[in-house]
């Protein structure tokens, strides 16, 4: 599926685009979620990047990312529960995707991506805003945006209860990435 993603991330992108390169080691993707309406960090350990994308013509650039939802972490006890078919079901959906469908230029290194999250099975249309710092030869993209976790059916049966884990789970990411033209 990885390589499916990819082959159409690069056929989607213009010939002109260069191709960047996530920096893994120096990007990381977390998600906040309340328990008992106290916040719990997670972070997933895997995941990849095919992005082409050119800070001068947002319009035309193109973002696919993939997460391997086998590789969340959220502590000994829940690492054991969540691959489980209530929780991300990782036998049946190994990968949680997104796809970019419009990425708009907002200004001082700021973008609003919108796009296709899938998750267990749903797709989800999403907007995310990214803030884009460049440093030498390395672009630094950070941003935030809140999914519901029971429209992807994440927490199941008797964890659908709200008061227990709430429906809102916010995703933070933090991507190096190199090969980005100038701001």
């Amino acid at each position: 599926a990885r390589t499916a993603l990819a082959a159409a991330a690069l056929m989607c992108a213009l010939p002109a685009l260069a191709q960047q390169q996530l920096v893994p080691a120096q990007s990381e993707i977390q998600f906040v979620s309340r328990q008992m309406g106290v916040p719990v960090e997670g972070r997933f350990k895997k995941f990849d990047a095919q992005i082409a994308f050119d800070p001068a013509k947002p319009a035309t650039s193109k973002i696919a990312f993939t997460v391997d939802t086998g590789s969340v972490n959220l502590g000994p006890e829940a690492d054991a529960e969540l691959p489980k078919a209530t929780w991300f079901n990782v036998p049946k959906f190994p990968q949680a995707t997104f796809q970019s469908t419009t990425i708009k230029a907002l200004g001082g290194g700021k973008f609003e991506v919108a796009g296709k999250l899938a998750i267990k099975g749903a797709t989800q249309d999403v907007l995310v805003p990214v803030t884009l710092v460049q440093t030498g030869a390395t672009t630094v993209a950070t941003g935030a945006f809140p999914i519901k976790r029971l429209a992807f059916k994440i927490g199941e049966n008797e964890w659908a209860d709200t008061s227990m884990v709430a429906d809102e789970v916010q995703v933070k990411f933090k991507l190096a990435l190199t090969g980005v033209g100038k701001l």
